[in-house]
């Protein structure tokens, strides 16, 4: 992979206190899963790249990885934060952020990123519901449940904000054929 490391910043490591990037209650939530801004696991992001560009489906589907999905993993990844506060709209949920959760989704991320006009590439899972989570090449993040497809933010923060908060995702749908 050729994307490069970023250096640790002593400034953006202290635990003291709440980051202004997240909500509080994301930020607790996030801290206590062992995030702490600045933190920085590019090669087990690798490791999980490389996992998933090796692996093929039996009918021969492959995962796509894109930098926006190693750059989530490298920060985010092995996580597994569960909410500190009550939901906005509804229960907010514990998650898994390790990517190999979706490692035979790969048909089902690539059919709905070819509907979408993107490629997506797994994040973790919702380990309430078993939502699989995934983010796309521009950094969107997305929840694949048995009661459809969701978006769940424009970026990774607004994602992990949506689902550690219980804010309502839009569904994603078609527009009726006429």
């Amino acid at each position: 992979m050729d994307t490069p490391a970023r250096p640790l910043d002593p400034a953006l490591t202290d635990t003291s206190g709440p980051s202004s990037r997240f909500p509080a209650a994301v930020d607790a939530a996030l801290r206590a899963a062992g995030w702490a801004p600045g933190r920085w696991d590019m090669a087990q992001a690798e490791i999980w790249a490389d996992t998933l560009r090796a692996h093929t489906s039996p009918a021969g589907h492959r995962h796509s990885v894109s930098p926006a999905a190693v750059e989530a993993w490298a920060e985010f990844g092995g996580l597994r934060p569960t909410p500190t506060a009550h939901g906005r709209n509804l229960a907010p949920t514990a998650l898994d952020l390790d990517p190999l959760h979706g490692l035979h989704l790969a048909r089902t991320l690539g059919d709905l990123g070819r509907a979408l006009g993107t490629e997506l590439c797994p994040l973790g899972l919702e380990t309430t519901t078993h939502a699989a989570l995934a983010i796309d090449t521009d950094g969107r993040v997305y929840a694949l449940d048995h009661t459809g497809d969701w978006h769940l933010g424009a970026d990774i923060d607004q994602g992990l904000t949506a689902l550690l908060t219980g804010t309502t995702p839009t569904r994603l749908t078609t527009e009726p054929e006429d």
